[in-house]
């Protein structure tokens, strides 16, 4: 039977999306470069596994309240502007909110032996359960959206029972169809944008721990795929690429869910087949899905200007005011 919680969270009545510009590139471009300032925040830094340290930044101003814990994307970091429109969305509605690095991100090379990749779990799994003092809401965009479908699809029933609620922003849920995506002619600067940055960080791995890290393999590597099959998949025991996408996407995992979830999904995504989503039959989970939007974007007309936040604050509410 579904918690009081799924199913008020079911029962939420979301704004209609009207975006201020329609086409998925323009609209993915804005979210990137919309101008939002925001107070630094206090430095928290969480260890997670062996010789890794995660850093992020904590917003105190309600803390009687809630936390949400919010984490980027691809080659993202706490400053991609994305996170600070989530924060501020989220701080004006009664939050605190912890903005998180991802391991290696936000220059933090230096407080992690490996690299990371789209289905590692255990950083977010250790900083959960390491934030039990009040209720948390965990919200991840793109990269970590699929990092925290998957996480809470791994506790299942056996979910912190701190942790209220996990949203997920254009999470790349199949790896595999992602990756065949950008590949594709009409995203090749997407492609190139990724590889600068995910060589570029190989080459300051490699100057930190040349006994672990070479740049030999980025010779070899022209897309994605080739990325995730010279470096991702040996750095972390896969076979191969697509061993690497299998293990490591969301959905397999959505119908174990048991913590009440929001994916927010735009049908033109440019990086994610709309082909992937269905409405889960698993009454936890609840999609969200707009005609426009693009990857991340959801730039809306009027205000709230970014839409996708103001919904996320919706839902988490609605499922905290019934534990």
């Amino acid at each position: 039977m579904p918690s009081a919680a799924s199913t008020a969270a079911r029962q939420v009545e979301f704004d209609p999306y009207v975006p201020l510009v329609a086409h998925p590139h323009v609209n993915t471009t804005l979210s990137r470069y919309w101008p939002l300032r925001l107070e630094a925040g206090e430095e928290r830094r969480f260890s997670t596994e062996a010789g890794v340290t995660v850093v992020g930044r904590l917003h105190r101003h309600h803390p009687a309240g809630p936390l949400m814990l919010v984490v980027h994307g691809l080659e993202g970091s706490i400053d991609s502007n994305y996170m600070k429109w989530m924060t501020r969305a989220a701080l004006g509605a009664g939050f605190d909110v912890l903005r998180l690095n991802v391991r290696n991100c936000g220059g933090t090379d230096h407080l992690s032996p490996t690299l990371y990749h789209s289905g590692l779990t255990a950083d977010l799994r250790a900083v959960v359960e390491q934030l039990r003092e009040r209720p948390l809401v965990l919200v991840g965009f793109s990269m970590s959206g699929n990092q925290a479908l998957k996480l809470a699809g791994e506790w299942g029933a056996l979910a912190p029972p701190h942790l209220a609620a996990v949203c997920a922003i254009s999470a790349p849920i199949d790896l595999a169809a992602c990756a065949r995506r950008i590949a594709e002619p009409q995203n090749r600067f997407y492609e190139r944008i990724f590889l600068k940055d995910l060589g570029a960080r190989v080459e300051r791995k490699a100057r930190l721990q040349p006994e672990r890290f070479s740049t030999e393999p980025l010779a070899q590597v022209r897309t994605i795929i080739d990325f995730d099959h010279y470096i991702t998949a040996p750095a972390f025991g896969f076979r191969d690429a697509w061993d690497y996408y299998r293990q490591s996407s969301a959905a397999p995992h959505l119908e174990a869910i048991r913590v009440p979830a929001l994916i927010i999904q735009a049908k033109d995504d440019p990086l994610i087949p709309f082909e992937s989503f269905r409405q889960p039959e698993n009454p936890a989970v609840r999609l969200l899905a707009t005609d426009h939007g693009g990857h991340v974007g959801f730039v809306a007309r009027g205000r709230p200007r970014f839409w996708a936040a103001a919904q996320v604050v919706r839902f988490c509410g609605a499922v905290l005011s019934h534990p």
